[in-house]
């Protein structure tokens, strides 16, 4: 039998269309965001990946909601592309959901997040 949290992991990634690390770079040549979520001590003994916004996931809703007192200045409108990167793609799908839970139709997360960056040779 599968865990609660599982069960929750498989409905946000049912409702996402995941991108693979591969994909990352094409992505952000036609202007998507990607962010990245991990905690700080994360990103230092892992690496940090330059073409990111870092947005820890604790405040991620409120920065990108566009209509959010305390957005970025990225989040502009509904249909900014956010890709959600944290260390292995877990955390990443329920926050990408979350996104899309405000609205914002076209958050997705990277598969196998960070690492999966890192093996295929695209930290960009």
């Amino acid at each position: 039998m599968a865990s609660r949290i599982d069960r929750i992991l498989e409905s946000a990634r049912s409702r996402l269309e995941r991108m693979p690390a591969r994909d990352v770079p094409a992505a952000l040549e036609r202007g998507a965001l990607l962010v990245d979520i991990r905690p700080q001590a994360q990103r230092a003994r892992e690496g940090d990946v330059p073409a990111a916004l870092v947005i820890e996931r604790n405040v991620l809703e409120w920065r990108c909601d566009p209509t959010s007192d305390a957005k970025i200045t990225q989040a502009v409108d509904d249909d900014v592309e956010w890709v959600v990167l944290c260390s292995e793609g877990y955390t990443s799908s329920l926050a990408a959901a979350a996104l899309l839970d405000l609205g914002l139709h076209r958050s997705t997360d990277v598969i196998g997040g960070y690492h999966a960056l890192k093996a295929e040779g695209v930290l960009v």
